[in-house]
């Protein structure tokens, strides 16, 4: 019954609670054990909270007897990535220097969670700082490689790679996860369960460590897409404390009628090009099944955008900026990963230089340059590269965060001009399953080079994405299926994504955990 339990859904768990053959307090003891027992196997624990856990629990059986429910997350244990405030617990962002951080108050999708009744039973491992200072390998966390449940050899992904794995391993039902470039998709894909990234600005990051404010979002990771949706309508809203928060929220769509359109899914051109076989095959698949409920669309054209140059650009500088005072403290060089220990003095010292640079070639750049960018007049140029080149050199040339965030705006209507035909483009969420913690990222997969991949562009202008479990490749590791829809488009992406499941069992599978 306890295995049972702990891979059971959100919406199983609520009825056992309902009618009583469960109680919370049974839950919260049930996952409270299995994240001290397991946790540390898959290095995706930093701290257990059995004091807040039981006492939330309490309060749940009280209101749960009393007739007082609070919606579907009442009761259900949950655990949050460790850059998330937790009163009473140290928040650390995954980095030794911060081993010992406290705040005095939630952040506020904690707190919203505890509003809808939810029992928060840990916080989670992460890679360190969330990346921000260029890790390139899997051991840049102080709990060590986060390792996916399908196989310990191999990563769990980054940086919420400790939400991905308690998710997988039946250590919570859901986690809520960060993403600023792929942390809540690749996770969710090398751990075979399901990852909703929101609309920026959709949930209130109030209480998460920042690593780029224009990008970071946070949103939930659980067995399914319906559970996401679940748990996205409990976070989701304005919040005063969070100046990027917008004014409206997330309701988990009801059933489909029986009579309802058909979806239209874009694909884009050379999606699966020398991506890992079993990678293409399961994606292949994953489309004829899609092709039960919508019309394929294939050999969509992207736009052509230097996507990468300019997110790499806002979080490098945003980043720096956020952690001044592992600089400026002398810090950086207790970080795990080698390669973070210099991240921060390399972007500092690439951020200054290019500034310079930038101040004096402005006046060079001039007004004819402007005129090509914003008069959109660099597609008319000959060479492909230069069609491009013009955005990526006054990103990259100037570093210059405030250009940076000008190219973005017109990516952003490039990029509504793309999804707008579709409710949704479909592509594999990685080009392989997940990297062997020992080697280098770029060690791990040499001759795979190819694909098309959405997860940098899609963050860069902020629009939702979710990643479902697909299959199985290399090594016995699971792989993804990823779907970006409009901004605020979060309720189609559930709507297809539910439709898949429901004539598919990967999102049930589960790994050998005893």
């Amino acid at each position: 019954m306890a295995g049972d339990l702990a891979f059971a859904s959100i919406a199983e768990l609520a009825r056992l609670l309902r009618s009583r053959r469960t109680s919370a307090t049974e839950l919260a003891e049930l996952f409270l054990e299995r994240l001290e027992r397991f946790g540390p196997r898959y290095n995706c624990l930093v701290t257990v909270t059995p004091e807040r856990a039981l006492a939330e629990a309490a309060r749940a059986d009280h209101e749960l007897a009393a007739g007082k429910i609070r919606g579907p997350l009442h009761g259900i244990p949950y655990g949050v990535k460790d850059l998330l405030a937790v009163r009473g617990y140290p928040t650390t962002w995954g980095a030794e220097p911060y081993r010992a951080q406290t705040f005095e108050e939630d952040a506020t999708v904690v707190t919203r969670l505890g509003a809808a009744g939810a029992v928060l039973v840990g916080k989670l491992a992460m890679v360190e700082l969330a990346g921000g200072m260029g890790y390139s390998q899997a051991n840049a966390s102080f709990t060590g490689p986060g390792k996916t449940p399908w196989n310990t050899d191999y990563w769990s992904g980054g940086s919420s790679s400790g939400p991905g794995a308690a998710v997988a391993a039946g250590l919570v039902p859901f986690a809520i996860g960060s993403e600023t470039s792929g942390s809540i998709l690749t996770p969710a894909a090398y751990c075979g369960i399901t990852g909703l990234r929101p609309t920026y600005g959709l949930v209130s990051r109030h209480g998460a460590m920042a690593l780029s404010w224009t990008m970071d979002k946070l949103g939930p990771m659980a067995r399914s897409a319906e559970d996401c949706a679940l748990v996205l309508a409990a976070i989701a809203g304005r919040d005063a404390l969070d100046p990027s928060s917008v004014a409206r929220g997330f309701r988990a769509p009801g059933p489909e009628p029986k009579r309802h359109g058909r979806f239209r899914i874009g694909v884009p051109r050379g999606v699966i090009d020398a991506v890992q076989g079993e990678v293409a095959e399961n994606f292949t698949v994953a489309l004829d099944v899609v092709r039960a409920i919508a019309d394929i669309v294939p050999d969509v054209e992207l736009p052509d955008l230097p996507f990468g140059v300019v997110g790499g650009t806002i979080i490098a500088a945003e980043g720096l900026s956020a952690f001044d005072d592992l600089i400026d403290g002398n810090r950086l060089k207790d970080l795990t990963a080698p390669e973070d220990r210099t991240g921060g003095y390399g972007a500092l010292a690439l951020s200054a230089r290019d500034y310079l640079r930038a101040l004096r070639v402005r006046r060079l750049m001039g007004r004819a340059y402007d005129d090509l960018i914003d008069g959109n007049r660099l597609k008319d140029l000959t060479a492909p590269e230069d069609r491009t080149g013009g955005y990526g050199a006054l990103a990259l040339s100037a570093r210059d965060y405030l250009r940076a965030l000008r190219v973005r705006r017109l990516m952003g209507r490039a990029y509504d001009e793309l999804l707008k035909p579709f409710d949704a483009i479909a592509t594999p969420t990685r080009t392989t399953v997940a990297s062997p913690i020992d080697k280098p990222f770029r060690d791990a997969y040499p001759d795979v080079r190819g694909g098309v991949s959405l997860i940098g562009s899609s963050n860069v202008v902020g629009v939702p994405a979710i990643s479902l479990p697909n299959g199985f490749g290399l090594a016995g590791l699971p792989t993804g299926l990823s779907l970006v829809a409009r901004a605020f488009d979060e309720a189609r992406l559930v709507r297809i994504a539910r439709a898949y499941q429901a004539r598919t069992d990967w999102h049930t599978r589960r790994p050998e955990v005893a």
